[in-house]
């Protein structure tokens, strides 16, 4: 009996060790509280130290739909950002939750309620700095090609000068997004500006916007984003303009009065990315970098996103019903020539003919 114990001691022993081995070597521990939750990770014996939270950046647009370009571009800073930052950083984002009213997000951002926020130049142009204005001109850009070269060029770094000395530095340009290039779509086809003779046709607030459709024969009018399937589908507006991506995410084309499409691709969309001014002066030289770097790769992926989703787009639209009128088959040339005018009265207005040189010499 007392060889029979003995045996079973030293085989409970014998066991115990080779668990302590197998321990010792694998070095696996399971995170059962992080977003892979019940996923063995295997990581090194020599455990790291998180750096700690030093600064927390709020981060708003105004697009709900996830598959949407600014989600990827709002996800990608946000990962960047606390990658950069060793954990110093840690952003929050909010996908439309805020507001989907850009002149709110705005104020958001007036108030501090928000660090960063994505909205459309023209809004800037009502804090006095009008020069941003020149995104708003009609055929203004010929492609992606010709728009991305001149915003990364010296026209995006001087334009984004003059906004922060406009503004007395309380609002600063992280970056130019895209929103895609922006057709026309509505109750009936159009191929050239007769065709929009006594329709109405929901833009932005811009006043060269408006000054371009209103010579083109339509009647601007403003109904908000998250409000214009409905006037469309009520018949309430005749016609509007944007890009693939953004209106087919919103069902815009199976409205009653969304059905016809046109590539008339009259503006090659920018989008401003914008950090309050106060909070970003007070953030180290550190800090600062980590912000500039987020906001480049961010901008990256949001482009980048935004030209592979219109091809997609324009499918979904078509194989939802749409009828298309390619680009092709639309008078641009009498479009661009009451564009002109208007860009070069703009440019006199405000001072910017040398910026409206320098896209017309970049093609």
């Amino acid at each position: 009996m007392k060889r029979i114990l003995n045996f079973a001691l030293l085989v409970f022993a014998i066991a115990a060790v080779l668990s302590l081995i197998g321990c010792r070597r694998s070095g696996r521990v399971i995170y059962r509280n992080s977003s892979k939750s019940g996923v063995d990770r295997n990581v090194d014996e020599k455990s790291t130290t998180a750096r700690a939270v030093e600064i927390r950046v709020t981060m708003a647009h105004n697009q709900t739909a996830m598959d949407n370009p600014y989600v990827f571009g709002a996800e990608a800073f946000k990962e960047k950002l606390e990658q950069v930052s060793g954990g110093g950083a840690e952003a929050v984002l909010y996908h439309g939750t805020m507001t989907e009213d850009e002149g709110e997000l705005l104020k958001k951002l007036q108030s501090g309620e928000a660090n960063i926020v994505v909205i459309s130049p023209g809004l800037v142009t009502a804090l006095g700095v009008e020069e941003v204005d020149i995104f708003s001109l009609e055929y203004l850009f010929d492609s992606f090609a010709h728009w991305g070269s001149t915003l990364d060029g010296a026209f995006g770094t001087e334009l984004s000068g003059i906004v922060s000395d406009k503004t007395n530095g309380q609002i600063k340009i992280l970056g130019y997004w895209s929103a895609g290039v922006r057709d026309y779509y509505g109750k009936k086809p159009i191929y050239s500006p007769g065709d929009l003779a006594g329709m109405t046709i929901r833009i932005g607030n811009s006043p060269v916007q408006r000054q371009f459709w209103s010579s083109c024969g339509a009647t601007p009018v403003s109904v908000g984003w998250g409000e214009l399937f409905n006037a469309l589908n009520e018949g309430k507006v005749d016609s509007a303009e944007n890009d693939y991506t953004n209106f087919s995410l919103k069902n815009h084309h199976n409205a009653r009065n969304g059905k016809y499409v046109c590539e008339t691709e009259h503006d090659f969309t920018t989008r401003l990315m914008l950090v309050d001014g106060k909070f970003y002066d007070s953030l180290s030289s550190e800090q600062q970098s980590w912000l500039s770097q987020a906001a480049k790769y961010a901008t990256q992926v949001e482009r980048q996103k935004t030209f592979e989703q219109a091809s997609s787009s324009k499918a979904k639209v078509v194989s939802d019903g749409a009828v298309v009128v390619e680009n092709k088959d639309i008078d641009t040339d009498s479009f661009r020539r009451i564009a002109r005018p208007i860009q070069d009265e703009f440019a006199r207005k405000t001072g910017m003919e040398r910026f409206i040189k320098m896209v017309r010499e970049n093609k």
